[in-house]
C-alpha cells in the first residue's frame, strides 16, 4: 500500500488532526517488522477515534486478539472500510521522534489466545523444560544464506535428554530433512497456519532459540526468554557490540565473531542450555 495508492490524506504526525477521525495503518515490510512496530499503536489510541489496521493474512488473528484500541484488523488486499487518514506502520517511530531512550519497550505487548494455548499444552511433554527452535527463515529473503543455520550443525550443540525441543517453523528444508528425521524435535508443520497458533505454542516454551526471523520477534513480543543467533553483520535493529536490545527486554543476542562463523555462537548456546534452569 504505497503512499500513492490512496486519495485520502497522509497523516504526518499532528495528533490534533486525529480527534474524531479514523486512521488506516498498514504494514509495508516483513512480518517481523509488523510484530516489532505494532507496539506503537497504543501510543495512538488516546488521540484517534478509530484505527483500522491492514496486515498480511498470517497476522490477522494475532493482531485482532492482541491489540487494544484497534477497531478493525483486516487482511491486506481486502476491501477497506471508510477512513480519513492513512499512515504506514513503520513511519510511526519517525513520527513519534523515537530515540534509543524513548523506544516503547515493555516485557510483553502481544498475547496468545487462551483456547489455543490449552490445545498445545495437551500435546506437549509435561516432564521436561521446552525449548522452541527456529534455525532457518524464508529462502526468498536476500540475506537468508547468512542468517540461517544448517540443522545438522545446530543439533551437534543441543544437549540430549534434558529438554523437549519444539520446532516453531512451519517447514523443514529439504537440505535439513535427513538431520531432522534423526532428531527428536517435535514438528507440527501445517498446524502453525498463522501467527496466532505459533504464538500459542511459543507461549508454552521455557526458552526460544531463533535465528533472525519473524518468530524471534513474536517470542520477544510475548515476553518469552529468547536467544537470537545473529550473523556477523546483522540487521540494523540489533545494532553492534551488545548482547541485549532496547526493543525487547527478554532477549539475549548471540553474535558471530566473523562472517559465516557459527561455531562460537553455538558453543555459547550449548553452555547456556547446559546451565539452563526453567
Amino acid at each position: 500500500m504505497p503512499k500513492g495508492a490512496f486519495s485520502h490524506t497522509l497523516w504526518c504526525g499532528d495528533k490534533g488532526f486525529l480527534a474524531g477521525k479514523t486512521l488506516l495503518l498498514y504494514s509495508e515490510q516483513g512480518l517481523g517488522d509488523t510484530i516489532q512496530f505494532c507496539r506503537y499503536i497504543k501510543m495512538l489510541t488516546p488521540h484517534v477515534q478509530h484505527i483500522v489496521f491492514a496486515v498480511e493474512k498470517p497476522l490477522v488473528h494475532l493482531m485482532h486478539s492482541s491489540l487494544k484500541g484497534v477497531e478493525c484488523v483486516i487482511e491486506k488486499g481486502k476491501p477497506l472500510p471508510a477512513f480519513d487518514y492513512h499512515c504506514s506502520l513503520l513511519s510511526l517511530p519517525y513520527l513519534f521522534k523515537t530515540t534509543l531512550e524513548t523506544i516503547p519497550s515493555s516485557h510483553s505487548y502481544l498475547y496468545a489466545d487462551v483456547e489455543k494455548v490449552s490445545y498445545w499444552y495437551n500435546l506437549l511433554d509435561k516432564t521436561k523444560p521446552k525449548i522452541g527452535l527456529v534455525w532457518s527463515g524464508s529462502q526468498t529473503y536476500k540475506g537468508d544464506a547468512l542468517r540461517s543455520i544448517p540443522l545438522e550443525k545446530l543439533l551437534r550443540h543441543l544437549p540430549k535428554g534434558k529438554f523437549e525441543y519444539v520446532c516453531l517453523q512451519k517447514e523443514i528444508r529439504q537440505s535439513d530433512q535427513k538431520a531432522f528425521e534423526s532428531s527428536s524435535i517435535r514438528f507440527f508443520g501445517k498446524e502453525l497456519d498463522d501467527f496466532s497458533n505459533t504464538a500459542a505454542l511459543c507461549s508454552l516454551m521455557d526458552l526460544v532459540v531463533s535465528v533472525d526471523t519473524s518468530v524471534a520477534h513474536l517470542a520477544a513480543a510475548l515476553g518469552k526468554k529468547t536467544l537470537i543467533l545473529l550473523p556477523f553483520a546483522p540487521d540494523w535493529r540489533w545494532m553492534l557490540d551488545r548482547n541485549d536490545t532496547p526493543w525487547y527486554p527478554s532477549v539475549k543476542l548471540l553474535r558471530q565473531n566473523a562472517i559465516g562463523e557459527w561455531e562460537s555462537v553455538l558453543a555459547k548456546l550449548n553452555r547456556i542450555l547446559i546451565n539452563f534452569e526453567s
